[in-house]
């Protein structure tokens, strides 16, 4: 065990490639999120009403699910880092295009291109960070290179709506594509080792087709989807649910979900790499559940953030640790379409889980949302027991005939 830990550390991880691409991933997502919460209002000011909001938002996350599953077939053709720079660039013009907007349908046409663009970042960002990596260190690796997301996810909001309030909506959308430009910049000094030959013909048709879902990852995709589910709950709706209690702390919440997310990172990628996917994935969805049941149960402050705390170690630690599993299922060849499967599934989640869990809110109440997630994560720890349990039957099967 000792001879093995040694020679997992002694692998390089944090060489200059591998920041620059984990601080540039994280200021794209900054400028994503910087709009979630403006946004909506922008849309409302040109006259919008909340079926035009709701458009606005649902085909940024269609146009991302669209162009992913091309992203393999684009890598086979390009440079992987070229198409980067183009996918941030799409970000950064249609995020400052944004103000010159005159009408909801402007904004529409813009908000696909924007989804384009984010579509090819974020897959190529993944794929590009796990070769920045040791393949024995990929579980530590993508939790940290999620880190930055995660912290962006937290204080984006924050950043947005006080240039917003401050300012003006110039002043947001022009911020936003200048720290969309500054990850481009970082995304220039990032390298990759050379394109791999391709020595057989099965492996030239695979990257030259276009697939809508990687069967290799099928299952952590499931798995990805029913997080996303449990995760649009929060994402969505526990603004409204603090309101509805009185919890007037919502910006320490997401806070506290950050700080525990990172936190738990620093040693969740490293078990996984040692222990294998269970030693993570288990543990971390019985967090996510304590997380939601405290939230449903909480009494004052102190309570909700607490849940917070329970959910961010949760949520932490299982979405590296899929994506993780994902690429390592698959060859390298195949890491864009592992990435858009895995990509695809956690925003079909998302957005899917909130249309439904809505419905669900509006009748009966976020109580009842926040038990339905529950529900959700308990058969996601149901689904991967069972296969661990079929993974462990057939390994023994396999070792018995070899034996023989």
């Amino acid at each position: 065990m000792h001879t093995l830990t040694s020679d997992i550390s002694s692998q390089k991880l944090w060489g200059k490639s591998f920041i620059f691409i984990m601080l540039a991933n994280a200021l794209l997502f900054m400028a994503f999120e910087m709009l979630l919460p403006t946004l909506p209002l922008f849309v409302s000011s040109l006259g919008g009403d909340a079926s035009q909001i709701g458009l606005v938002t649902g085909i940024f996350m269609f146009s991302a699910i669209l162009v992913r599953p091309f992203t393999s077939v684009l890598a086979a053709r390009m440079n992987k880092k070229f198409l980067l720079i183009i996918g941030i660039a799409i970000c950064a013009l249609a995020t400052g295009a944004y103000y010159l907007s005159s009408g909801i349908g402007i904004i529409l046409v813009l908000r696909v291109i924007h989804g384009f663009g984010f579509g090819l970042a974020t897959t190529y960002f993944a794929t590009i960070a796990t070769e920045n990596m040791p393949k024995s260190r990929r579980g530590e690796g993508m939790g940290y290179f999620g880190v930055g997301e995660t912290v962006a996810i937290s204080i984006g909001p924050l950043i947005g709506t006080s240039l917003l309030l401050q300012y003006n909506y110039q002043s947001l959308f022009l911020g936003g594509m200048c720290i969309l430009l500054l990850a481009l910049l970082m995304s220039i000094f990032v390298s990759r080792k050379p394109q791999q030959d391709f020595d057989s013909e099965s492996q030239i048709a695979h990257i030259a087709s276009v697939k809508l879902i990687e069967k290799k990852v099928l299952f952590p995709s499931l798995l990805i989807l029913l997080v996303g589910i449990a995760a649009g709950s929060i994402m969505s709706f526990v603004a409204l649910f603090a309101a509805e209690r009185g919890f007037n702390n919502i910006a320490w919440f997401f806070f506290i979900v950050a700080i525990a997310s990172f936190v738990v990172r620093l040693f969740s990628g490293t078990m996984f790499d040692r222990l294998g996917p269970g030693s993570v994935l288990l543990p971390s969805a019985v967090f996510a559940i304590a997380g939601l049941l405290v939230l449903i149960l909480a009494q004052n402050q102190v309570h909700f953030l607490v849940a917070g705390a329970l959910y961010g170690f949760g949520f932490g630690a299982i979405f590296p640790a899929i994506q993780t599993w994902c690429v390592n299922l698959v060859e390298e060849h195949e890491h864009e379409n592992a990435m858009a499967s895995f990509f695809n599934f956690f925003d079909l989640g998302i957005g899917g889980g909130s249309l439904i869990l809505g419905m669900v809110a509006s009748a009966f109440s976020y109580t009842v949302v926040y038990t339905v997630s529950i529900a959700v994560l308990v058969i996601y720890i149901l689904l991967y027991s069972v296969y661990s349990l079929k993974q462990r039957q057939y390994e023994d099967r396999s070792l018995g005939v070899h034996i023989e």
